[in-house]
């Protein structure tokens, strides 16, 4: 019988067993405000390797808004470990202009793009536009009938309303993916509509960048991915996190390896709550916690 090593970022134990992997990551791997904690010092620094050092993933949004030239996947490359995952994004030009439709050429020069990354790629999100609806349903079959040979994992964040009613459509989706061995993204924004009504812009501009829709946990294939936006009150969302231990733990148990994305309003508090939630898991495991940030670790030093 085949063992996996259990790995859920550096700081997780390398035993051997039967778990999956648990992958934690950001929105990003750079932001000012994480200087002196995530990110050491304040000068100039190749911040990937750095945010490497704790978390093991990173969402590809840069990807969604255009295509990342062959220095920047050459820098990446370089500095990422070999355990490290880029989920990137497809590119909005083909979801949101093209709208999934004669985007055969376009699509190969992404994939050729992001190509000498492959041994790094997580699943690539295709995030749908919010009203693109059951019409897009044999796109997505042609889509993946397309690509199946090219060696990518895909994931498919549905957006339209249609894809949440629990009909007939959201039951096509669904058959899809699974026939497929695509996950759907869940966006479990929760906490962030939920949340006290705090005085502060950052909330205001996060409600309106996020798409208010219910969350439907459903893993389609062995990569399901959680893309959990937090809010600035941190009671929320540890009272909303709590059904996520199990859920992680259960499909950790079956062997699927789940991508775990923690945001915040503005991102600032985003490592920290991301710890914070994974070592709930980390304790569910039985797997030693993420201690010190490579930031703090320096600061104790003087």
């Amino acid at each position: 019988m085949h063992h996996k090593r259990a790995v859920i970022s550096p700081n997780a134990p390398t035993v051997d067993t039967e778990f999956g992997e648990l992958h934690l990551g950001l929105a990003m791997w750079a932001n000012d405000d994480w200087r002196g904690s995530l990110l050491p010092g304040s000068g100039p620094r190749e911040h990937l390797a750095d945010y490497a050092q704790v978390f093991d993933c990173v969402e590809g949004n840069t990807s969604f808004y255009a295509q990342p030239t062959a220095e920047a996947i050459a820098s990446w490359a370089r500095q990422a470990p070999a355990g490290f995952r880029f989920c990137f994004k497809l590119p909005g030009r083909l979801t949101h202009e093209l709208r999934m439709v004669g985007i055969e050429d376009e699509l190969a020069a992404f994939l050729e793009r992001i190509a000498p990354l492959k041994g790094r790629l997580g699943p690539i999100m295709v995030q749908l536009p919010r009203d693109l609806g059951g019409e897009v349903l044999p796109r997505l079959e042609q889509f993946f009938v397309h690509v199946q040979a090219e060696g990518f994992e895909w994931a498919v964040e549905p957006r339209d309303p249609i894809f949440f009613a629990k009909g007939e459509v959201e039951r096509q989706l669904n058959r899809l993916l699974i026939s497929h061995g695509v996950d759907r993204v869940m966006l479990d924004v929760r906490p962030l509509f939920s949340g006290p009504n705090t005085i502060h812009p950052g909330l205001a501009v996060a409600r309106s960048e996020k798409p208010h829709r219910p969350l439907h946990v459903f893993s389609s294939a062995r990569q399901p991915i959680v893309r959990f936006i937090g809010h600035y009150d941190e009671a929320t969302n540890l009272r909303l996190f709590v059904p996520w231990i199990e859920r992680l733990f259960l499909w950790i148990k079956q062997g699927k390896s789940p991508f775990l994305f923690v945001h915040t309003p503005d991102n600032k508090a985003a490592p920290a709550l991301a710890r914070l939630l994974a070592n709930q898991v980390h304790s569910r495991l039985g797997w030693r916690p993420i201690g010190e940030f490579p930031g703090e670790c320096q600061g104790s030093l003087f």
